[in-house]
């Protein structure tokens, strides 16, 4: 393997702005913010929801962002920013770099994802009991 996923995240960091989860927490309930959870729908079942996020699987986030495509979401062709996370903060920041190598401006990721979210007192909606 030439370049690891490691090697990828390190470029994306430099390419992109990487917020502190207090940093995303002072922008939560910011009408001009769109906070995108790119997690699984059962890392979402198992760990709880951000209140109010945007949920956007990784997998097809390009699909949804592009204008183009037939799975396009007007969330995106917002003029609003965009600050996505994953649980830990690595697929965010590829997230982040692609979105932006895109097109779509005004986007940053949340260092540490979810788990830096909650650790620093954000809210959380528990996920529901089976």
């Amino acid at each position: 393997m030439k370049r690891g996923y490691k090697d990828l995240v390190e470029e994306a960091e430099r390419e992109i702005v990487t917020l502190s989860a207090g940093e995303a927490l002072a922008l939560s309930g910011d009408p001009g913010v769109v906070l995108v959870d790119l997690r699984d729908i059962r890392e979402l079942a198992r760990e709880g929801k951000v209140p109010g996020a945007v949920h956007a699987p990784r997998g097809m986030l390009e699909f949804w962002v592009d204008p183009d495509s037939p799975y396009h979401r007007e969330v995106f062709s917002q003029d609003k920013r965009f600050v996505f996370f994953c649980a830990g903060g690595l697929r965010s920041a590829l997230a982040t770099k692609a979105v932006q190598d895109m097109g779509l401006e005004n986007v940053a990721h949340i260092a540490g994802g979810f788990g830096a979210w909650r650790d620093a007192g954000g809210p959380v909606d528990k996920p529901e009991q089976r």
